[in-house]
């Protein structure tokens, strides 16, 4: 197949619609997410408040962000946008019927090569790299002639039907170890995973006798004080029943205390100490190492009444991962965001890595996500009251300990399970883009 040299100036043009912006009109405006995400509505605004020059974009369209396009950031319209605006910013590139068929471009801008054209064809200062209009219209790619890229697509469409076949099923095996996951965890907590029988008879009751007295004589001693409740949420399904040698307690009976981080604002610095936020906290996992900085001075005032040691937990308060809990697994030091609440346990007494599969239990997740609708619960905020307040499931420590080892053991074949499958997903993404490459001759 005969291939030919052109520039992209040759190649594609760009589409700009002017939009003539009514004052009482509502308009659809449009943005492109990084990392081929795709072309999305960013908001609607009444004209009158709109006051860049704006183009219209229709379905079908192809358009990247001037700005990002070498992360990526480029995609179809989708039919919902049609006739929505864009900015200057935003580049609408149309083919020449002539030279370069649609579906064969749109083809093209799947590729690596796509990516490595928009990156080597941006520039400019650190703040403000954006795509060249010369460097980008000016680059030269070979192709074949339109018949042939007819042909071409025929045969692309093919690929990337069995590529998305193939990538179906590789999401659905990673879905069956997530579910998988949260079977082991849901058995673990309901006390049917490992044997519950103890070498000296202790029982759940026991141990929360034995923690409770020693927290009423810190009380006592005022080293601590007692924390303020909120009263449990029963949500729909969440309770279940546990082995009799176990007991539902508040964590808050458990525990030395429970905080939250500073609520002020931090300011950043370029070093000093170390500064974690919820961002710093995925399920099991204690993630110190993209941390911020905060001056000493801000660090002294951030920590009061909030020591933080290995051993104890940090629970995301916020966000999209709210209840997501880790046990700070090292000695560090740092100061910490509000986001985050902090859970320091009874180590003597208690296992910490127990209570982090609570909190990451399907149980745990429920809770922590709340009822939107229920005095004090909400969506998006897993306030100290509700932490406080949490139900526990609390076996024996030796119980508790056994747990641990098995869900550890498990886990770990299931991390071994997804690492299998996400190298074929990689692997099957690698081959799909070598075809493509090879068949557009890039």
């Amino acid at each position: 197949m005969e291939f030919k040299s052109y520039k992209l100036s040759q190649l594609v043009k760009r589409k700009k619609v002017s939009a003539k912006i009514e004052p009482e009109k509502l308009y659809k405006r449009v943005t492109v997410k990084l990392y081929h995400k795709g072309v999305i509505q960013r908001d609607e605004e009444l004209g009158v408040n709109i006051k860049s020059s704006m183009f219209y974009v229709s379905s079908g369209d192809f358009i990247l962000s001037g700005i990002d396009a070498r992360n990526g950031a480029f995609g179809i319209v989708p039919e919902e946008l049609e006739g929505a605006i864009i900015t200057n910013d935003f580049w609408c590139l149309e083919p020449n019927a002539e030279l370069l068929n649609k579906e064969f471009f749109l083809f093209l801008t799947s590729t690596s090569f796509f990516d490595y054209i928009c990156k080597i064809c941006s520039d400019g200062t650190t703040q403000r790299i954006r795509l060249q209009k010369d460097k980008f219209f000016d680059f030269e790619i070979s192709i074949p002639s339109v018949k042939n890229q007819l042909i071409l697509v025929e045969k692309l469409k093919l690929v990337n039907s069995v590529g998305s076949n193939i990538s179906s099923e590789i999401n659905h095996q990673l879905d069956l170890i997530k579910d998988l996951r949260q079977a082991f965890l849901r058995e673990a907590m309901q006390g049917v995973l490992v044997s519950n029988e103890t070498q000296n008879g202790a029982t759940g009751a026991d141990l929360l006798v034995e923690i409770q007295a020693e927290k009423a004589q810190l009380v006592k001693e005022k080293k601590i004080k007692k924390g303020k409740l909120q009263e449990a949420e029963m949500l729909e399904g969440l309770m279940f029943n546990v082995p009799e040698n176990w007991i539902w307690s508040k964590l808050d009976d458990l525990t030395v205390y429970i905080t939250d981080g500073t609520h002020q604002t931090p300011n950043y610095t370029e070093k000093g100490r170390i500064f974690l936020s919820a961002q710093n906290v995925k399920p099991f996992k204690f993630k110190p190492e993209l941390h911020r900085f905060v001056s000493e001075e801000d660090y002294q005032n951030y920590i009061l009444n909030r020591t933080p040691e290995k051993g104890d937990l940090l629970v995301a308060r916020v966000g999209a991962g709210i209840g997501e809990t880790a046990v700070i697994d090292r000695d560090i030091e740092f100061a910490f965001y509000v986001s985050l609440g902090l859970v320091k346990p009874f180590k003597s007494h208690l296992s910490s890595e127990y209570l982090a599969y609570v909190f990451n239990s399907p149980y745990g997740v429920k809770y922590a996500k709340g009822n939107i609708s229920s005095k004090g619960g909400s969506a998006g905020n897993f306030n100290l009251g509700r932490i406080r307040s949490f139900l526990i499931p609390l076996p024996p420590l030796e119980i508790q300990e056994r747990i641990v080892a098995k869900l550890d053991e498990l886990m770990a074949v299931c991390d071994a399970l997804e690492t299998q499958v996400k190298q074929s997903q990689l692997t099957n993404e690698q081959l799909l883009q070598q075809v493509l490459r090879e068949a557009l001759g890039a």
